[in-house]
């Protein structure tokens, strides 16, 4: 609790709407207690307040100490097998799979030790801060989703011993607020700070965008050791960034064994996908490759919206080696030159509708009998690297080889 009030020193924030998540509530809570004059609002999410809640506290709510029993055995299981990512199967159910599980499991060994994750939770057993929520005065609002592995009940349990507090339970499973609906969690406490529920229409634009992937990378991670692939992978980002910036795109983000890309025409995309793929055989790689045209959300630096989640399925049905992409794409690159062959109808996962795609072909006659231009070299990317990173060292090796 005094860590907030601490930072919240140093920066000259004088008042401040909390929102005090999982275990960051009980801080949270006490923080808008003690101090309600620099407490604007108070936003609970998910959190118990009271570890050891008996089944006579529990039950007027709907819970019992066998949920609570059930959710700290939940947690113990995880720790016993910190660094597997197990995590994610009791905090974010709908997005667990083979893959978070990895990626969480990343995040558990790079956090904290197995017997530090053990002590936290044990020490949220034994947390209790319900003495103070009746001294809580400023506005209050408690989210909970009911498929919670915190039971609903202790939700509703602080929400009864806070005055007017106001109480939402969402539907869903997921402990974390950000990996489910999260358009409706902040819809929520958008219309709680402010009044207003409704949302700005996010910018967009019409955008191509082009999803890499490299195959097999987990056998070929395993295979050549931490070490030598962070290299190999360091070498693809080098790739990525040379091929897209020369054909007009933009590196949108890194996807760890792959890259998105945007793009301001499709057939651009196309050929720096198939470029992407020649070149990163000068690397040992082989890679898949998705493209798709439609109107994409800017978020900032990044983009979303359905174009990019059709453009991610796509890809992922690319065979190694190659640039499958959308029938609209292929129906906006008429006259361009470029063939394709037809992969049939499929239904996207999470897509609306039936979609016919096609993959780029190989060695296919041109529509149009233009020539395409000699690709780059690996001593060409290799110089076009050195020309962005040190142009002087680059000017002394073209004085150096002059003739004299």
């Amino acid at each position: 609790m005094e860590d907030i009030r601490v930072v919240m020193d140093a920066l000259g924030v004088e008042r401040a709407a909390l929102f005090g998540e999982s275990e960051g509530g009980p801080s949270a809570a006490l923080f808008a207690a003690t101090y309600p004059e620099r407490t604007d609002a108070l936003i609970l999410w998910g959190t118990v307040l009271k570890g050891r809640a008996s089944d006579e506290e529990l039950a007027p709510f709907g819970g019992s100490r066998e949920q609570v029993d059930d959710m700290v055995a939940g947690l113990r299981e995880a720790v016993a097998h910190w660094g597997d990512g197990h995590t994610v199967d009791l905090l974010a159910p709908s997005i667990a799979n083979a893959l978070t599980r990895r990626s969480v499991g990343t995040y558990e060994r790079a956090s904290v030790s197995p017997g530090m994750a053990g002590a936290l939770i044990e020490a949220l057993t034994d947390n209790d801060v319900t003495a103070a929520l009746a001294a809580i005065s400023v506005p209050t609002l408690v989210l909970h989703r009911r498929g919670d592995i915190v039971p609903v009940a202790f939700g509703r349990m602080i929400a009864a011993a806070i005055p007017r507090a106001q109480l939402i339970e969402i539907e869903g499973a997921d402990h974390s607020f950000w990996t489910q609906d999260p358009d409706l969690v902040l819809a929520e406490i958008r219309e709680f700070l402010t009044g207003n529920r409704a949302t700005p229409d996010p910018d967009r634009v019409l955008a191509t965008v082009l999803f890499t992937d490299i195959v097999d990378s987990t056998r070929r991670a395993a295979a050549l050791g931490d070490a030598a692939w962070r290299a190999v992978l360091e070498r693809h980002d080098e790739l990525v960034a040379d091929e897209v910036a020369a054909a007009g795109g933009r590196v949108v983000k890194s996807l760890g064994d792959g890259a998105l890309a945007t793009f301001p025409g499709p057939a651009r995309a196309i050929r720096c996908a198939a470029a992407l793929i020649e070149h990163a055989q000068d690397l040992g790689l082989e890679l898949r490759a998705g493209v798709h045209t439609g109107e994409c959300e800017a978020l900032g630096d990044d983009v979303g919206g359905m174009a990019v989640h059709i453009g991610a399925r796509v890809s992922g049905l690319a065979a190694p080696g190659e640039v499958l992409v959308s029938g609209t794409v292929k129906d906006l690159v008429v006259g361009s030159g470029l063939c394709f062959e037809e992969r049939g109808a499929h239904e996207l996962r999470g897509v609306p509708g039936t979609w016919p795609l096609f993959a780029l072909a190989a060695d296919g006659p041109r529509e149009d009998g233009v020539v395409s231009a000699p690709q780059p070299t690996a001593a060409d990317r290799a110089t076009v690297r050195l020309a962005r990173r040190a142009p002087g060292a680059l000017r002394a090796l073209g004085r150096m080889i002059q003739p004299r």
